[in-house]
Order: C-alpha cells, then structure tokens, then sequence
C-alpha cells in the first residue's frame, strides 16, 4: 500500500518513506510509529496504543517516545512548534493531520510476471479463486495449515445522512473495532487494506469468504438523524449468511466521536461471547475422535462454564485433547487449569489439595508458552486465589486487563478479589463494566452475587440481597451462590427466602460447610468474615 500526501509517498510494501520520489532514511521503529499514525489519521492514537505496536507491548520511557516523535517529524520536515503533520494531543495521544491518499499497487518486477486473470483478482476480490475453509482436525498437505481459530473480516460501516463533523465516524468506528478486535489473540482479524476494498452496504458474503478466508463478518450502519445517531451492527456466518448477533445503539450525534472507543468496547466484547459460543456449536457437529486442537478446545469451553462435576470433567478431557492435537496450545492448558479451579473451589474431587497444584501447575504452562494471552494470565490469578494469595491473584487480574482492556471475565475476577478485600467501591465499578461489556456473559450469576456482596460488607442488605438472589437465580449458579443468596436474605429479613435457599446447599450433604465456604471466598475483613459466619451458623450450617 502507499500512502501519497503533500509531496511525501509512505510505502509499506518496500517499507519506504520518499519525498519527491527520493528515500528518506528512518529507523524501523520510526517507520513503524508513521505507519501506524497514517493509517490511522482519522484518530487519535494513544501512547498506549504506540507502545504496544512499536514496541510490542515493553515498557519505554517517555523519551523513547518523544525521540521517536521528533525523528518521525523531522522526515516529514515538520516539528514539535508547527506540528503541520503531527498533532500532540494533550493527555491523549498524537494525530496525523494529513489527508493521505491510499493506492494499492503490485510491484513492478512481480506484475509483470502475474497473468491478467491474477491482476484482476488481486485489485477485484469479488474474481478471487474460492478459497475454502478447512475442517477441523483436517489439514493441506500442500500448506500444511491447520484452521487454530476463526477468521473475522470488519467491513467498512455505511454512514447515512450527518454533518460535515461527524460525516467520517463510520470510517472511524469500522477502524476501531478492527483495532480492537486485533487484540484478541485467539482471533484472525483481517486487515484494512483487504477487508474495506468491500462496500458494507453492498456485499456478498460467499464472495467474501472465497476472497478473504473470514468465517465471520463484521458490518454496519451509523444512521444521523439531527442530533439523534443510530449504530446498527450486525454479525454474520460467512459460510451461511447467517445473523449470528446484531444490536442497536443510540447517541447524540454531537457526542459520537467522544464515544467511539466506548461503542467499539461494547461491540468487542458482544463478540468475545458470540463468536466462541458460535465455535462451540459448531464443534459439536463433529465426532469426537474427529475433533482437532481449536475444536476440541471450544467445545470444552461450553461445559466449562456449566459449572457441575460432570460437565467439569467433559470440559477437562476435551482440553487435554486439545493439548494432545497441539501441544503448544496456551489456551487449552488455561481452560484445564480451570476445570482444576473448579474441582477445588466446588468440591468436585475428593482430593482438593492436589487440585489445588494442577491449577498452578497447568496455568504457568499456559503461561509459559503464551505470556501475552488475557486467559493465560487470568489463569494464573485463579490459581494465586485458590492457594490464598489474594493480592498475587488482584495483580494476575490487572495484567489480564492491561492486556485486552475489554476482558469481561478479567473484570468480574478484579471486583471478586475486590470483595474479598473489602473494597465495595472498586468491586461495584469493576462488576458494572464486565456487566456492561458482556450482559450475556455466563458468568453472569457471579458478576451479580460480588455485587450483592459488595453492598452486604457497607450493611446494604437489602440491595445485597437483590443482586445475591438474582444471581442465585440465573443459569450456571453453584453451591456458594445459593449460599450467598441465603445469607443476605437473612441478613435483610427475608427468612422464608433465606431458608429456602439454605435447604438447597444443604441437600448437598457437604458435611463442615463453613470450611468449605471460607475456602473458596477467603474474606480478608474480619468483621465481614464474622456477619457471614454469624448468618451461615444461624442459617444451620
């Protein structure tokens, strides 16, 4: 692709920046900042966001930073008082003001040896080749590629009808979430350059999944009526047409801009529960014996999050035979080392203890292997919780985060250490975000119960109450949510609900309950601990 503005050519095929057709020299990092800034021009960028591409995530100093600023400016013979090309954003980042425009070329020497039919497929995707998908557990021969994880292609959102101000947010929020999305390693998201030569409007999605490879296709449409927007975004099966997720959502058409980074959020994290659920069905359309390393996985993930013995040792064993179909699978070690978890925090198995090790064992494999995956590390955080280091588990949960900050499941795991600790302001603000990024989430029971058990350790009864039976009623809750359900029902008066909830636990025959409850939500203010102990003692147990 190159990038032509004022007398300046950005090619990030020969990796050149030229001025009047003559190379400037640039270091690699300098090259990767201009690259990032112009493709992203319509935007903002963060120094987060800057670190993370040029620097690949490792912590710089803001004089790397700024040295890499000045050089940038200067091969574009612009500087830090004119700022003609790179605008510092004050607390936010940088912006390429240029308008550049973009020319896709094949290069000379290999154009000529390209036949015309291959010529007009490349500038033409709607006359590619089909490409065609592989199975699970199948390979090519030839490529000897084996489908790890799903492809997904953000086509370009169509804007109807707004101002001048806000006439490019379509093009920008479609940027976003390829940006967004771009940070869930178990993803393919296609790039920019290959997925907006398609018209979001007008598409048809077999010629995209023959074009691109994508399994998925991401589109929509911003509609601005005065100042009244609608975001329509839609989710389809490349392979059917089919709408997997779509929603709706509505802003002041003079706040669009402010909020495009929340919206992309919300849309990022509607698929991180989408698409995997999606995988999951599809991976059970297929014999077991004939699932491979992602299939495996997926599916091992729909019994995970059921939250019983059986359904934790189908999830265990299909995560083994991911890991036997890959070894290097971070993610199948982490998935084990959750059903690990859940044979100690539940009860499952006889020997806790050992569980205990497992957890920690398979975590820092998934870890070790892949130190840069969310799940990985919010792995390793179960597993600090489990053992009882609560403040090792909170900076496991916070790296999660930093890591993909749309991580709904790493959210609800800070607001439950949160808890724990007392700290019903973080817990409520932490709960609320995964609540919002992910409504459906299957965890949802818990998100509900920390809540409740937030306003339990401020003496807020009856609110905690609500939240604590809500979630005791929603799917997937275990033995301790009911529990919690019945101690705040006592608490706040409520003693037919709370008696009821309490013969659930009990019908469990668990034999010294309170042992168990204190294991798997270790308290750490006492006087909190002594409200539960005083209920579950009064409760019979």
């Amino acid at each position: 692709m190159i990038y032509r503005f004022e007398n300046f050519e950005f090619d990030t095929y020969r990796m050149e920046l030229r001025r009047d057709g003559e190379v400037i020299a640039i270091e690699p990092q300098v090259f990767s900042l201009l690259e990032l800034l112009i493709t992203a021009h319509d935007r903002v960028v963060s120094k987060d966001e800057i670190n993370e591409i040029v620097w690949g995530g490792r912590f710089v100093s803001e004089s790397a930073l700024s040295s890499r600023v000045k050089l940038a400016r200067k091969a574009l013979n612009d500087n830090g008082n004119d700022q003609r090309l790179i605008k510092t954003v004050h607390n936010r980042g940088f912006r390429f003001l240029g308008e550049p425009e973009t020319v896709e070329v094949i290069p000379g020497a290999a154009k000529t040896e390209l036949s015309a039919a291959a010529q007009q497929t490349l500038y033409n995707p709607a006359h590619a080749e089909p490409f065609t998908p592989l199975q699970p557990g199948t390979a090519d021969q030839g490529s000897h590629y084996v489908r790890d994880r799903p492809t997904i292609a953000v086509l370009p959102f169509e804007q109807l009808g707004g101002e001048i101000a806000v006439r490019g947010f379509a093009k920008a929020i479609s940027h976003e979430l390829i940006q967004e999305l771009s940070r869930l390693r178990w993803l393919y998201v296609i790039a920019r350059g290959s997925s907006f030569r398609f018209n979001g409007a007008n598409y048809d999605p077999e010629v995209i999944r023959k074009s691109l490879g994508a399994d998925y296709i991401l589109t929509g449409a911003v509609d601005i009526m005065g100042n009244e927007s609608f975001i329509n975004v839609e989710l389809y099966g490349a392979e059917d047409g089919r709408i997997i997720w779509a929603d709706r959502y509505k802003e002041r058409s003079d706040e669009l801009i402010g909020v495009r980074q929340t919206l992309a959020a919300q849309v990022v994290s509607a698929i991180e529960v989408r698409v995997p659920m999606e995988e999951a069905a599809r991976a059970a359309t297929f014999a077991t014996e004939n699932l491979g390393a992602w299939a495996a996985y997926h599916r091992g993930l729909s019994h995970m999050y059921r939250f019983n013995s059986h359904d934790n040792a189908v999830a265990a064993a299909l995560f083994k035979r991911a890991i036997e179909a890959d070894p290097n699978f971070a993610r199948a070690y982490a998935g084990l080392s959750f059903t690990h978890f859940q044979n100690s925090f539940l009860n499952f198995v006889p020997n806790t203890r050992e569980e205990r090790v497992l957890a920690h064992r398979t975590a820092e494999k998934g870890f070790e292997i892949d130190s840069l995956d969310p799940f990985t590390n919010l792995t390793m955080g179960r597993a600090s919780m489990l053992q009882g280091n609560v403040e090792t588990a909170q900076h496991w949960f916070e790296r999660s985060i930093a890591l993909s900050p749309n991580y709904a499941f790493a959210k609800y795991n800070l607001a439950f250490v949160n808890m724990l600790c007392d700290n019903a302001e973080s817990c409520n603000e932490n709960v609320c975000s995964a609540m919002l990024l992910s409504p459906l989430d299957p965890l949802k029971y818990a998100m509900l119960c920390a809540r409740g058990m937030a306003h339990m350790a401020i003496g807020e009864y009856k609110d905690a109450s609500f939240y604590c039976t809500q979630g005791a009623l929603e799917p997937n809750a275990h033995i301790h949510i009911h529990a919690m359900a019945a101690v705040t029902n006592h608490l706040a008066g409520n003693a037919v609900a709370a008696s009821a909830w309490a013969d659930i636990v009990k019908k469990r025959k668990l034999g010294n309950y309170q042992e168990l409850f204190f294991r798997g939500f270790p308290l750490r203010e006492e006087k909190t601990r002594r409200i539960v102990q005083k209920a579950l003692k009064e409760l019979g147990f």
